[in-house]
């Protein structure tokens, strides 16, 4: 579990990090170098949940030996189903991360919602409803674990 303290505003409780799969965490179906290793360092701080169609079929080899939650969603409906997940965990008790249109209500119903922006850019719905943006995925992880970054990012 991860305590956000914000000042001028509500705290947060995270028990899960929700984050999409393709173009957030991977490009073309490959983790980015350096997610794996965050990964690991954030299993025993908080429960992963890692949500994809996986488009590439990658996903499931690729996350082996990280300690996580792999749901692999059916084609249509993507953020519907994300959003669903989100529901299930307890909407303030998530932090999500992602960049792609189908992501963008996952970004809206978690308790804090990060986007990033890379290789493949972000949907401008999906920004619209997260909370910080950061520049990868890496930045984004980082900040999970630095709680106070966070902080400082959205004080009031």
């Amino acid at each position: 579990m991860i305590q956000i303290e914000i000042p001028g505003s509500a705290s947060i409780t995270a028990k899960f990090l929700v984050c999409d799969y393709n173009g957030t965490l991977a490009i073309d179906g490959t983790l980015i170098p350096g997610v794996y290793d965050l990964l690991k360092s954030l299993e025993k701080e908080i429960e992963i949940y890692i949500i994809t169609a996986d488009t590439f079929g990658k996903a499931r080899e690729n996350l082996k030996g990280i300690d996580c939650h792999l749901t692999i969603i059916k084609n249509g409906d993507e953020q519907y189903q994300k959003a669903e997940l989100v529901k299930d965990l307890g909407k303030n008790s998530v932090i999500a991360i992602g960049n792609g249109l189908n992501d963008s209500l996952l970004l809206k119903k978690a308790g804090l919602g990060i986007i990033v922006i890379q290789q493949e850019g972000a949907a401008i719905q999906a920004l619209l409803h997260a909370n910080i943006v950061c520049n990868n995925i890496l930045d984004a992880l980082n900040l999970v674990k630095k709680p106070l970054r966070i902080a400082a990012s959205l004080r009031k």
